[in-house]
Order: structure tokens, then sequence, then C-alpha cells
């Protein structure tokens, strides 16, 4: 008998949106002012995009999801879908 192999569900196919790091090309630094740079990195429903897929450094992908939930503390961005800017 042959091993039985699991296939690889393709649901979650994502497009990665950059290789290089934004904030290092600019030499900038993720600010929770800068509102259409963080919408950036955000889906459509709200949730931050995860480090391999915006292709930021380690540093500055914490320092995208501390901007962006103080940008959402500080209602410059929208915690949900729901809302419109």
């Amino acid at each position: 008998m042959g091993k039985f192999v699991r296939k690889k569900s393709r649901r979650y196919a994502h497009k990665k949106v950059s290789n290089v790091d934004y904030f290092e090309e600019n030499e900038t630094k993720p600010d929770y002012k800068d509102v259409l740079i963080l919408r950036r990195f955000i889906t459509s429903r709200g949730k931050i995009l995860r480090g391999t897929l915006t292709g930021l450094t380690a540093k500055n992908q914490r320092l995208l999801s501390a901007a962006i939930k103080k940008a959402r503390y500080m209602a410059l961005l929208p915690y949900t879908d729901r809302h419109t800017i």
C-alpha cells in the first residue's frame, strides 16, 4: 500500500504586496498620522497584513502594527469594514 498524501488546500492563496520594505525604501518610519500609507497594509476587512505578505522587516512590521493600532484608537482608521473613511 502507498502512503496517504494529504492535498494542500488552495483556499487561502494570498498575493504578496511587495518584496521591498516600503519604509526602508522611502527612509521613513510608520506613523499613525499617515492614514493613506497605513491603509496599504490592512485588508478590506480591517485586519493587519502579516509580515510575509507586506515584505517589511520585523522591526518595521512591529512599528507598523503599533501605528495602525494607535490610528484606530484615535479614530483615524476603522476597526472593522462596516465604517467608511
